[in-house]
């Protein structure tokens, strides 16, 4: 039985090399660990009365908790209109038909090329002057992060319909079925076992975007902490909780995807991501005994 490796075996030497330098690396990490605790210690930065709001500011963890229900509305709104945009695009972008293909093109270009700062700015400051429509701080954001990671989802989506062997596309002709029912009946539902991890990371990446609603006076979950440094004057220390709370959610998110992931595997066997090894040309085959 053989199976796709993408790297050779490491042998005793590079084994032992790999192991002196992680702990030469690790040795090194603790040691710029241990010289950053020391400098924070010599600052004042352990001193009790900046961790007593922790305790005695009940109201500091309401006021973070609608902020981070905001991100998460925010990021939720976002992701379901991306979704839905990338996978009109990346449909477009691999059509048959040029009169269809070309604009989702130029839309995907466009959008992956312009900053998403830039896009959340215009609908909150530009499109009121051009449309005489007010949008809230919400909708400015949303509609900005649909835009920009709806092109790259569409990529995404792109590519890993691509990724599938052209048998399966051919059998699809074969029955009959026309290019958008050979999409949307064949080839989206097995692409999606190897954009699962791509859509992870760019959700990931959405999430961690909504931060930027700050500069519209959106009060999301970073905006809310930098008002309340501003009234306990404990920067370190909340904004700590601040990046472990948005650690948590993507930690969160990736273990979610390992378990849809562990369920497809057993619904639908690995076989698939094999192939797809394989037939890219990346991986060089071992035969096991």
């Amino acid at each position: 039985m053989s199976e796709a490796v993408l790297y050779d075996v490491q042998g005793p030497r590079a084994r032992r090399r790999v192991l002196i330098g992680s702990i030469f690396g690790a040795l090194f990490v603790g040691l710029l660990v241990l010289l950053a605790v020391r400098r924070l210690a010599a600052n004042g930065q352990f001193a009790g009365e900046l961790y007593e709001p922790f305790v005695s500011e009940p109201d500091l963890y309401r006021r973070l908790g609608t902020g981070l229900l905001n991100t998460l509305r925010a990021a939720g709104y976002a992701l379901v209109l991306a979704l839905l945009l990338g996978t009109l695009l990346a449909f477009g972008r691999l059509s048959s038909r040029a009169w269809l293909r070309a604009p989702a093109v130029a839309v995907i270009e466009f959008f992956r090329g312009v900053p998403l700062l830039l896009l959340i700015l215009f609908f909150f400051l530009a499109f009121p002057l051009a449309f005489g429509i007010d949008l809230p701080p919400l909708y400015a954001l949303v509609f900005g992060l649909t835009l920009y990671n709806g092109a790259v989802i569409a990529e995404i989506i792109r590519a890993g319909v691509l990724s599938l062997p052209k048998g399966q596309t051919e059998a699809a002709v074969a029955i009959g079925l026309r290019r958008g029912q050979t999409l949307r009946l064949v080839l989206l539902p097995q692409a999606l076992r190897i954009m699962l991890p791509a859509l992870v990371s760019q959700l990931v990446v959405l999430l961690k975007d909504t931060s930027l609603g700050f500069v519209i006076g959106f009060e999301e979950l970073l905006r809310i902490g930098g008002q309340a440094v501003q009234v306990l004057d404990n920067p370190i220390q909340l904004y700590v909780l601040i990046a472990l709370i948005y650690i948590t959610l993507n930690v969160g998110l990736g273990r979610l995807a390992g378990y849809l992931e562990g369920r497809q595997r057993k619904t639908y066997g690995p076989d698939l991501p094999s192939q797809k090894v394989e037939e890219s040309g990346l991986g060089q085959v071992s035969a096991a005994p």
